[in-house]
């Protein structure tokens, strides 16, 4: 399975992570801005994996949801709770 069909097949987990994502971040208080500062990521692809409901997926590294998560002072594993 090429990588883009990989991503496909996950189209739902990719989005319920920008979901859940976005609710913590908002919990905080914090903007996206705010946010993709702390992270250190650019604010455009916090906004993309946030929304990630376009024709495109938008799927960070682990390396990236790892500093999103200390960002956020939650676990990683509160980004994949249901």
């Amino acid at each position: 399975m090429r990588k883009e069909e990989q991503k496909e097949a996950f189209r739902e987990e990719y989005r319920l992570l920008g979901l859940k994502i976005a609710y913590y971040r908002k919990k905080r208080g914090y903007t996206q801005e705010q946010l993709a500062d702390r992270a250190e990521c650019s604010w455009s692809f916090l906004s993309q994996l946030e929304a990630n409901n376009g024709d495109r997926i938008h799927a960070p590294s682990l390396y990236t949801l790892f500093c999103i998560a200390r960002a956020l002072e939650i676990s990683v594993s509160k980004l994949f709770e249901e």
